[in-house]
């Protein structure tokens, strides 16, 4: 199978789960580790020698900090790349690995170990920022060379296109791959994975299908799962057939998408939300082997899926989307800023804008990394209302626009001067510098 990926040009990311084991608790079934040595494998209560510390939900928590249990692991992972050749791992519950006596160490024993192992050392390594247990929050505390789920840009996404609460501000610093987490110690932005769906929680359709979660098929009496959604079902509780509640819907979802791969830092985009898959309203479906977690490729969304494509390939075609530096608004090449932040305007943002949850509407203008390449303008629409945006002076074609049907229909449409947004919408446009230096005309300063 990683032969035949990587043929294909895909790398193998394996989701590894070293936090706990099916022993459970001490109630649980003898199966191996408990056997062996019930004191090394498990960290254990303080002056409990039976009972395991559970801070993981599980049971139990593995006890990376014994050289014992730490070798094991490691012998795992190296023999996952030697053997299996994958290209790296998502560490379940990374904070449990981490934790020592007194909680969580960047300097632990596994980070450390694996930071000066040469066979880890080079394959990429992402962790669940995140367990259960005291401090289980580290968001943005793992060392450099490793990528984080980032569950703020999530958060925030969500928040200021289904919700209204989110700043400008805010979306911006999501935008610009969680500077202000991730920026430190030498860290890049790829430290952050972007995420608005995961296997935990709604897929995307379902974040704009219901305001609740529907987990009564997992037998709990819908408690169990996230009830933190902000999820937004545009009028309508469920599926409708409704033709306004529906394009609503889809356009939230492109808007969302498109969000996504615009974003700088490293785009995690859900297995089937591409085509449009439903849990029917369930978010907690890991139970579930049955049609509320099965594909359904028979009724695969195609305009949905042709619309993630293009969207990928525009994430492609312009680097400035993808960049391995921080944005600073600093002038590169001698002519533009790295990124200009505008208001429909055409002015920049002040300082009391980027914090008022009041304004929905904003662009920003990402620069060529090559000094011949063409200027990007994104510009966004969260409102209810179409908004009229001025653009800087010269030629330039609409490469994108998430309000159109049918979804990805390719928009090739010049403009100068102005541009009209849809309401809860996103315009891709370019302007050549190349193409207007030919003509020429020297292209407009960003800001």
């Amino acid at each position: 199978m990683v032969r035949t990926l990587h043929a294909e040009g895909i790398e193998v990311i394996l989701d590894v789960v070293y936090n706990h084991t099916a022993e459970s608790d001490h109630h649980g079934p003898t199966l191996c580790f408990r056997g062996i040595d019930n004191s090394i494998y498990y960290r254990l209560q303080p002056g409990q020698p039976r009972y395991p510390e559970n801070v993981t939900g599980c049971g139990n928590t593995f006890n990376l900090s014994h050289p014992r249990v730490l070798q094991l692991v490691m012998d795992s992972l190296r023999y996952w790349v030697t053997e299996m050749h994958v290209d790296g791992f998502r560490f379940d519950l990374a904070v449990t690995l981490a934790r020592e006596d007194r909680g969580f160490d960047s300097q632990c024993s596994f980070l450390n170990a694996v930071r000066q192992d040469p066979v880890l050392a080079g394959v990429k390594l992402i962790a669940e920022p995140w367990d259960i247990g005291p401090d289980g929050y580290q968001l943005g505390r793992f060392p450099s060379g490793w990528s984080e789920w980032n569950d703020r840009y999530r958060d925030t996404v969500r928040d200021f296109w289904l919700r209204g609460h989110a700043t400008m501000g805010e979306v911006a610093g999501r935008l610009c791959a969680s500077s202000d987490l991730f920026r430190h110690q030498g860290r890049k932005p790829r430290a952050s994975i972007n995420f608005i769906t995961a296997h935990d929680g709604f897929t995307l359709h379902d974040l704009t299908t219901f305001d609740n979660k529907h987990n009564e098929a997992n037998g709990e009496d819908n408690r169990d799962g996230h009830g933190h959604n902000l999820s937004w079902n545009c009028g309508f509780e469920g599926e409708c057939e409704a033709t306004q509640v529906l394009r609503l819907r889809h356009r939230l979802q492109r808007a969302l998408l498109a969000t996504l791969l615009c974003s700088q830092g490293i785009p995690m985009l859900l297995g089937g939300d591409e085509l449009g898959r439903t849990q029917r309203g369930n978010n907690n479906a890991y139970c579930q082997d049955n049609e509320i977690n099965w594909f359904d490729w028979e009724n695969a969304d195609q305009a949905l899926i042709d619309f993630v494509a293009r969207l990928i390939r525009l994430r492609r075609e312009f680097p400035q989307l993808r960049r391995a530096d921080w944005l600073a608004g600093k002038v590169v090449h001698g002519r533009h800023a790295d990124v200009v932040w505008l208001l429909p305007d055409g002015n920049p943002l002040t300082a009391a804008q980027w914090i008022d949850p009041s304004h929905r509407a904003f662009g920003f203008i990402l620069s060529p990394e090559q000094p011949a390449g063409p200027l990007l303008l994104c510009l966004i629409n969260a409102g209810v209302s179409v908004i009229r945006f001025k653009l800087p002076p010269g030629p330039w074609s609409v490469l994108l626009d998430t309000s159109a049907e049918p979804a990805g229909q390719p928009t090739i449409v010049s403009l100068e001067g102005t541009v009209d947004v849809a309401a809860h919408s996103i315009a891709l446009i370019t302007q050549s510098s190349e193409a207007l230096e030919a003509n020429g005309r020297q292209p407009a300063p960003a800001g």
